[in-house]
């Protein structure tokens, strides 16, 4: 009796052996402080990774509120990806203290500050003081809005991720290389759609979008905000609409997470037009990766240029 039941245990293990599906695969488990890190990192990551973002895509990434299921998120990562630059100086060094995770930890292996591969503008050349407003000491963080610096982030972490997983380090290459190669070929068509606009100014409401700017020829010539984080004045925005009528500036910029009441009247005593641009992948559910985040902006802006000619 006791060799016919241990036959059927044998039995059943073996049965289950066999029936068993495939391994689960291996996958790093990736955190990004942005939806606009997770698109890149997804990009080169393909199905080797598991990746999250904090932010939301219609979040001020300056400013984002902690919530414990931030810290869960962060306790199980292998990689944490941040913009750096001080731009989630609020909230993201905290949660990584708070998380208990020594992988992901600044100085660890587990964490990548994508700002290291980008070409960084507005460095200040002198001391930085609150007076300036939130001036960010390191330069400007809205880095990733020039796709040549979204091309040089993904190879990156793409080197990131070989480095973590040997074994898919071909994989991660390819990718890396294919997604080159497709934005190649969007910016092509960018380009062509931008190219009746180049050299126009345009004024937004925060410093966002320098390397937008200037990777499509746009002159941005003056700001909402009078300085970086401050609201805008009524001493400010009369100098600013006397500004837009002088240089017959027509188009403003604004981030979806700033009140538009401001930029409306703007536009209402310059006869211009106010056109919310989405910084962040996700912004809207359209804009659902790197690809269409830009082609959703560059619609909107040109569809804008065409109505203020």
């Amino acid at each position: 009796m006791k060799s016919y039941r241990t036959y059927a245990i044998i039995a059943a293990l073996m049965g289950a052996m066999l029936f068993a599906g495939p391994a689960e695969a291996k996958q790093l488990n990736v955190v990004t402080s942005t939806t606009d890190m997770a698109a890149l990192a997804q990009e080169v990551g393909g199905d080797k990774i598991k990746v999250e973002a904090i932010a939301r895509g219609y979040q001020d990434p300056h400013f984002v509120e902690a919530k414990p299921s931030f810290l869960l998120k962060l306790r199980n990562a292998d990689l944490l990806i941040a913009v750096g630059l001080d731009l989630e100086l609020g909230w993201l060094p905290a949660l990584v203290t708070q998380c208990g995770n020594g992988k992901i930890q600044p100085a660890a292996s587990g964490y990548l500050d994508a700002s290291q591969f980008a070409e960084i503008l507005e460095k200040p050349t002198g001391p930085v003081s609150r007076a300036q407003g939130d001036v960010h000491p390191l330069g400007n963080p809205h880095y990733w809005l020039d796709p040549d610096n979204g091309r040089r982030i993904a190879k990156g972490i793409a080197a990131k991720l070989a480095q973590m997983d040997p074994e898919n380090a071909a994989y991660f290459q390819q990718r890396a290389a294919d997604f080159e190669q497709r934005l190649a070929q969007a910016e092509k068509r960018w380009q062509q759609q931008m190219a009746p606009y180049r050299g126009r100014k345009v004024v937004s409401y925060h410093k966002s979008w320098p390397n937008f700017a200037r990777h499509f020829g746009l002159d941005v010539v003056g700001y909402v905000e009078p300085r970086p984080g401050i609201p805008p004045s009524p001493q400010h925005t009369m100098e600013l609409i006397g500004q837009m009528k002088r240089d017959n500036v027509k188009i403003i910029l604004v981030e979806p997470y700033f009140d538009l009441k401001t930029p409306n009247s703007i536009a209402s005593k310059t006869g211009g037009k106010v056109v919310v641009l989405l910084p962040s992948v996700g912004g809207e559910q359209q804009a659902s990766d790197y690809f269409k985040l830009f082609d959703y902006d560059i619609q909107l802006l040109t569809s804008a240029f065409q109505q203020v000619k």
